[in-house]
């Protein structure tokens, strides 16, 4: 028998075409290692990356390119890693939060359990990872480290990406 959930992950697209977003004040393209390893583990597994940029940690930058690329019609989802600690400078969480339509709490909730569980305990409090929706667009917003973005993306994005699509565009 198989599961509705099983049947919704049957019915999803095998390809998304993805954005990444780093956000950082001091990275290149060259040192770059969470967004080459978001590129990476997206192609491994069937996604495509339409875009890619470096964006400074600041609030009205980064909600201009996740616009961007939200309104993009080639960008399906927007994957953002950095600056979602709790210092100043860190304004990924803000930005992101104002531009969604609607929030995956689960997505935030889960990727802080799955940190205290397997990865840095306690500390895990201090991540503001959150998720949601921008029109049919699906937004992921991870710690730029490349251990939560392997976390994140191995056991939570990848797992589910054409599953979230499937239901952004069973509606339209």
């Amino acid at each position: 028998m198989t599961t509705s959930i099983e049947q919704h992950r049957k019915e999803a697209p095998k390809s998304v075409a993805c954005a990444i977003l780093t956000v950082s004040d001091t990275r290149t393209p060259e040192t770059d290692k969470s967004g080459q390893l978001i590129r990476h583990l997206l192609e491994e597994n069937g996604f495509t990356v339409a875009e890619y940029a470096i964006v400074k940690d600041e609030y009205e930058g980064i909600g201009k390119l996740l616009r961007e690329a939200a309104d993009n019609p080639l960008v399906e989802a927007v994957l953002l890693n950095g600056g979602t600690g709790i210092a100043g400078r860190d304004t990924t969480y803000e930005a992101v939060r104002d531009q969604l339509h609607k929030e995956m709490p689960g997505f935030g909730e889960i990727f802080r359990y799955l940190s205290f569980a397997e990865d840095i305990g306690s500390a895990a409090i201090l991540s503001r990872a959150i998720a949601g929706t921008i029109g049919s667009t699906a937004v992921f917003s991870m710690p730029g480290s490349t251990g939560a973005v392997r976390l994140a993306m191995t056991r939570l994005i990848i797992p589910e990406l054409g599953h979230v699509m499937r239901e952004l565009y069973k509606d339209g």
